[in-house]
């Protein structure tokens, strides 16, 4: 293939096999790029490739979709294969990469897979959360392990544990979002990890935003490095505003301004437009995921379309197979909180939807990325409140221009189809409830509060559009007064007697109501045995009080003025001694007239 042929805007004409190396990249590294489609640099991959190769640290910073992974793979392989300790001991780790999510590691070792896989006798090892640590041990001491590739707690946990393994000759780390592993919370296990290998190796760092936490762990972990930094350009001459975008040229980015009881309509109607297409929606909770994936599949004019929920909540095998199910469709809804957000690379997305816009403003240009990937086109549209306009101005700043989009005034009402729903299935009226306290409330967490203000919300209009039957009663509600104009209740329905279609969780719901009920009657009984008590107790007081005679009154407040008195005599014998004053004497008896 000529250079000619390289209609991708987002590589360069630089080939993998000219890259400018001495020695250049192996045979069999060529080999497992073609077999891979990949020919062609990227830039990022044309900048750092040779840097990480003649051993310099890297710190690069480069948008989301430019083709990082293969920037620190192709090197990682061509190190080890240089090492004076190659090939490795079983045990002996020459390579470690860390990255923030369990399935941004998973992608990023099968992706390394086919060029690990030209060294002889070196072992990669998967390490991440959601299964025993005991199997990763076992794994490891029985097969052995030459590059760990995984998340930081799983990866500082094995590294605490296992005597066995030898850093000793560990030639490369790699940090991957590195932004992302400190937003995490991770700078802990991550301090731990550098903390245990060895000061002479190489290190790159790679980060999609330039935060002082990164540049300070740039600064601890990197010696002397070599800044690589990379900026999508849009190449519209009639533009300057798209040229300084800092987003991918192939990006098309918009937002659609309607009212909350609007929003689930309007989503609807952009799903059945875009049946044939892929999309990522995103929602702010994990919550929110779990209702509207159950909701959107039961509003008939959307059966057809492959629904997919995914968020952090999920157990590790749930979540590795929707994403395995998504991945191989040819169309369809991957619904999802920000877990699915960064690096995570699924071929062919056609659309992201951010139904709710991200709590941090920094994830809004992660979660569009996920379209418009290597130079392809894509679009993303992110849905606004009419109170959250200001937001449009506020990514342009940022850089981030948006398209305004109208809403689509053929959406067909889908709000009487969720209630119907919510009416025969308790779960969906549950999982709504649910959802919908967990967006307010992750909503009073915005970074951006000055924009995104919750005591602003429209309740009403808000649980409307979530198909709510009633308004939960939460204390945000209640003390703050927020509006609930907009919202109609269901009238005419008891809603203890929604039954959940699902036989044994219905069986167990009239379990628990038969024991709260029967708790309920005993705890009433209780109370009432407490009232008799207490009066009863009150008025033996009242007895006793009132059976006082005159004699045993008297008695009593002589036993009162004989402890005064006798408190007197002691503070006038240290008046006498001198060890107080007459007037402080006067002051402890209240006399203090008499001086």
């Amino acid at each position: 293939m000529d250079s000619s042929a390289n209609t991708n805007q987002a590589l360069t004409a630089t080939r993998f096999s000219d890259l400018e190396l001495e020695p250049p990249l192996s045979g069999d590294i060529i080999e497992a790029l073609k077999k891979s489609n990949f020919e062609f640099c990227t830039p990022v991959q044309a900048a750092t490739i040779p840097l990480l190769c003649r051993h310099k640290d890297v710190a690069v910073d480069a948008a989301t979709g430019s083709g990082k992974t293969l920037a620190f793979v192709i090197p990682l392989v061509e190190i080890l294969r240089k090492s004076t300790s190659y090939p490795p001991k079983s045990h002996q780790v020459m390579g470690v990469i860390i990255s923030p999510t369990r399935e941004l590691s998973t992608q990023i070792y099968n992706v390394a897979q086919p060029f690990i896989s030209t060294l002889a006798n070196v072992n990669s090892v998967l390490l991440v959360g959601g299964r025993e640590v005991k199997a990763d041990v076992k794994i490891i001491e029985e097969e052995g392990c030459n590059i760990l590739i995984g998340t930081p707690g799983r990866l500082s946990d094995i590294m605490e544990r296992m005597e066995i393994l030898d850093f000793r000759n560990l030639e490369i780390l790699i940090l991957d979002e590195a932004d992302r592993l400190l937003e995490m919370g991770f700078q802990k296990q991550v301090n731990y990890i550098i903390s245990r290998l060895p000061k002479q190796r190489r290190t790159g760092l790679f980060s999609a935003t330039q935060t002082e936490g990164v540049e300070e762990l740039a600064k601890a972990g990197l010696r002397n490095p070599v800044r690589v930094e990379v900026r999508a350009e849009s190449n519209s001459e009639s533009s300057q505003q798209l040229a300084n975008s800092r987003t991918p040229s192939g990006l098309h980015l918009e937002y659609m301004e309607c009212e909350a009881d609007k929003k689930s309509s309007q989503l609807v109607d952009l799903l059945i437009k875009n049946s044939n297409k892929k999309l990522i929606v995103f929602f702010m909770t994990c919550a929110s995921v779990d209702y509207w994936g159950l909701v959107l599949s039961k509003i008939p004019t959307l059966k057809s379309i492959s629904l997919i929920p995914i968020h952090g909540d999920m157990k590790q095998n749930a979540r590795d197979k929707a994403l395995a199910s998504f991945t191989k469709a040819s169309s369809g809804a991957l619904l999802c909180t920000d877990v699915a957000a960064r690096g995570l690379d699924i071929p062919g997305i056609d659309y992201v939807v951010q139904y709710d816009p991200p709590q941090d403003p920094n994830m809004f240009n992660h979660r569009a990325g996920r379209t418009a990937r290597l130079g392809r086109q894509g679009r993303a549209i992110v849905f606004l409140l009419p109170r959250e306009e200001a937001y449009v101005e506020f990514m342009r700043i940022r850089r981030v221009p948006l398209e305004e989009r109208k809403c689509s005034e053929d959406a067909s009402d889908v709000i009487p189809i969720i209630r119907s729903a919510a009416m025969k299935d308790r779960a969906v009226l549950e999982k709504g409830l649910k959802a919908f306290v967990s967006f307010v409330r992750a909503y009073k967490e915005h970074h951006c509060s000055f924009i995104f203000r919750w005591k602003e919300l429209e309740i009403g209009k808000l649980a409307m559009g979530y198909g709510l039957l009633y308004l939960p009663s939460m204390s945000e509600i209640k003390q703050h007064r927020l509006s609930s104009e907009g919202f109609t209740p269901v009238e005419g329905v008891k809603f203890e007697d929604i039954r959940f279609t699902d036989k044994s969780r219905e069986k167990q719901r009239q379990q628990n109501l038969k024991v709260r009920k029967e708790k309920r009657q005993e705890e009433k009984k209780e109370k009432g045995k407490r009232k008799r008590v207490d009066a009863s107790a009150t008025n033996d007081s009242n007895k006793a009080s009132r059976k006082l005679t005159g004699k045993q009154r008297q008695t009593i407040q002589t036993a009162e003025d004989e402890e005064e008195m006798d408190r007197d005599y002691k503070l006038l014998v240290k008046v006498k001694k001198g060890l107080i004053k007459e007037d402080e004497f006067a002051r402890l008896t209240g006399d203090d007239d008499l001086f």
